[in-house]
């Protein structure tokens, strides 16, 4: 069975989202960036989610961590929960 970890990055807003994209893809450490504004309590471990199996995150991440690029920075990604990054840090088939 598929399985993946990635980590997030979870903000109110898409401009707030985008600005925290543009800050890591300019050099900010991924992991500092979500303890300093993720709303989500992931935030306090660096914005970790763990390893999971599709369909226990929400569809909307299935989609990118399942089938994204591994170790590069997707988003914003809309869900009901607000605007997310969303870093898959590995997956197996």
């Amino acid at each position: 069975m598929a399985s993946a970890c990635a980590r997030h990055i979870l903000v109110d807003n898409e401009a707030k989202c985008e600005e925290l994209k543009q800050e890591i893809l300019a050099g900010a450490d991924f992991a500092e960036v979500a303890e300093k504004h993720s709303t989500c309590p992931s935030g306090k471990s660096g914005g970790s989610l763990g390893k999971f199996g599709p369909g226990q995150m929400v569809s909307e991440f299935d989609k990118v961590v399942f089938n994204g690029e591994l170790n590069i920075v997707h988003g914003p990604i809309k869900t009901q929960f607000g605007y997310h990054l969303l870093e898959v840090t590995e997956r197996t088939d």
